[in-house]
Order: C-alpha cells, then structure tokens, then sequence
C-alpha cells in the first residue's frame, strides 16, 4: 500500500476534483488531506496515485464512493457534553427571545449534532419555533441524516453523554430500536431541513441566531478558515451565537474583532452589533 503522497501529485488530484466534478479541496489542510487519499487507496486496494488520477477521470462512480471516504464524517450525539450544558443554561434562554428561531448546523455529517440540539430545542419548550438547517458537501450524509439512522451500538454512549450535559429525561424516548439501528423520532425531525452546502464555494443562504461548525475548522487551513469565519460573520443577526469545535478557535482569525467570547474553554462566540 501506497505510504506517502507528493506535494505534486496531490495538487494534481485536487485539480482534477475541481475540474472535473466542482469540488474545490484546494485549501484543505494538506498532511490530513493526504491522510484521507492515503486510507482511501488502501480501502481501494490502490498501489499508486497515477492509477487513483486514471479512475477520477473516467468513473463517476469512484469518484463517489472516494468523496463519501474522504469527507469528515466524525460525529456522535451530545458530543463534548459540558457544550450542551452551556447551550442550556445560556444560549437558549437567549434564542428564546426570538419569535423564530434559525439555527444552521454547518457539516452536519449524519446529523448526530443536530438531533442533539432538536432534543435539548423541545425541552426547552422551542422546538415548534425553531428551523433547523443541516448541510454537509457529502450526499450520502445528508440522505442517511434525513432518514434519521443512528448506529444503535453507540446508544449507551450517547445517552451518558445526554445525561452529562443536563438531560433529565428517558433518552431511549427519543428514538425507535430497529435491529441494529435506532430511528431518531420523525417529532424531532419535522423542523429540519438537510440539503448540500460547501463551505469552500457556496455563499450565505439565511440569516441565524446560532450557527454551530464543530471540529470543521481543524482540516482547514488559514485561508480558508478565514473564508469560513467571514461567511458566518455574514449569515448571523447581530448578537448571534457562533460554536466551533473544543479544539478549534478564532484567535488568529481577522475577524476576531468583530466576535466576543462568551465561553473560551467551550469555544462559544458572539457576534458583536
């Protein structure tokens, strides 16, 4: 199996993505980027990247199945608990201010994050004015996050992690057992809209209260993370909220002047008026 991928012919593939399917991975963060084309070729039983190159150009399919690999597709619900907690006690509160209430969930993956806000949303007593947009670059995310498909192996964990973060209810009320699966329940679903957004070439769409893109930013690099901070900074009403991921941050952002801090460990911003 093929251990390292030039600086050259990794350009090389990201030029053909571009060109011959729209996909823009240009300002990628490089040694994660190759990583993911790296682990791929080994799924693929792929040798070298001439081969790789060959297949991108003659076989949509492949190209399919390759963008449904590399594309970030960690999340679990309830994830980093003490964050929901802090969405709890103080965020919401806030939002519920709001007559409508538009929250855009930004690579969204199979949608675990948002299912986790509809829940902490209807206890809250919310939910029914809420509009929840789910987006993500890979389709097959998206048409496994608007069925509602929750692996039920990882139900046990998720339900530590919702009591964690402040839950005080049955957490198996909110879904269905199916064989191996858990279906999240359609209630919670109803004020959901999933469809395809890319961060690196798609353009604000709404204005929001709350934009949550969580451990995102981190396989991007400065360039396009400021891309990324300037389409938020566009796409919320003043005072809206803004929530990156534990490890990621706006501290070296250009735009940090324009956001205040209102948790740093928790990694939740404001935009300013």
């Amino acid at each position: 199996m093929i251990e390292e991928i030039s600086n050259t012919a990794l350009s090389e593939l990201i030029q053909i993505i571009q060109e011959q399917y729209g996909y823009d991975f240009h300002n990628y963060a490089t040694a994660s980027l190759k990583r993911r084309f790296i682990r791929f070729m080994g799924h693929m039983r792929l040798n070298d990247t001439a081969t790789l190159k060959l297949l991108l150009l003659s076989d949509q399919e492949f190209f399919r199945k390759m963008i449904e690999f590399i594309t970030v597709n960690v999340t679990e619900m309830f994830r980093d608990p003490a964050f929901y907690r802090k969405l709890r006690e103080e965020v919401l509160p806030r939002l519920a201010t709001y007559p409508i209430i538009k929250i855009w969930h930004a690579g969204c993956a199979t949608g675990e994050e948002v299912f986790s806000m509809a829940i902490l949303l209807q206890e809250a007593g919310l939910l029914e004015r809420s509009r929840l947009y789910a987006t993500d670059m890979n389709a097959a995310n998206l048409e496994r996050a608007n069925a509602g498909i929750v692996p039920s192996r990882w139900m046990k964990d998720y339900t530590y992690n919702y009591i964690q973060s402040g839950g005080r209810h049955d957490f198996s009320d909110y879904y269905t057992a199916r064989y191996d699966s858990a279906i999240i329940n359609p209630g919670l679903r109803k004020n959901i809209i999933f469809f395809q957004h890319n961060l690196v070439t798609d353009h604000a769409f709404n204005e929001f209260q709350l934009i949550c893109c969580r451990n995102v930013f981190i396989y991007f690099n400065k360039v396009l993370q400021e891309r990324v901070v300037s389409l938020f900074y566009d796409s919320l009403t003043p005072r809206g909220y803004l929530a990156l991921g534990i490890k990621e941050s706006l501290l070296f952002s250009k735009e940090r002047k324009n956001f205040e801090v209102i948790d740093a460990v928790n990694k939740i911003f404001r935009r300013k008026l």
